[in-house]
């Protein structure tokens, strides 16, 4: 995998910076995905979809956030980047209560 000379740490930022945009509601998952495919990764659609073994379209649709992708499918996806797919709350209040105290025991 291309990482295009980010160091790790500079990856885990770039990670983070997008999962706190997607917790924000500023990103979709499609979107976040894309980003950190193409400039975390430095990959391709292609090389990526199989990579995962899912196929070039499916990814381009979860990438777009068209279709349905199944659960698994997201899981895919998103395990290269040490993520996975996860309850959220829905009401933006409470997720960012939630995000505040996540430290708490």
């Amino acid at each position: 995998m291309k990482t295009d000379g980010m160091t790790p740490e500079e990856r885990e930022a770039a990670l983070l910076d997008q999962l706190r945009r997607l917790l924000r509601g500023e990103l979709s998952e499609g979107q976040v995905l894309r980003h950190l495919r193409r400039e975390v990764l430095g990959m391709s659609q292609g090389a990526y979809a199989e990579l995962v073994g899912i196929s070039r379209r499916t990814l381009s649709d979860i990438e777009r956030d068209a279709g349905h992708a199944s659960m698994a499918s997201m899981n895919r996806v998103f395990r290269p980047l040490g993520l996975k797919m996860g309850l959220l709350p829905r009401q933006p209040a409470l997720l960012s209560r939630l995000v505040e105290n996540a430290d708490a025991p």
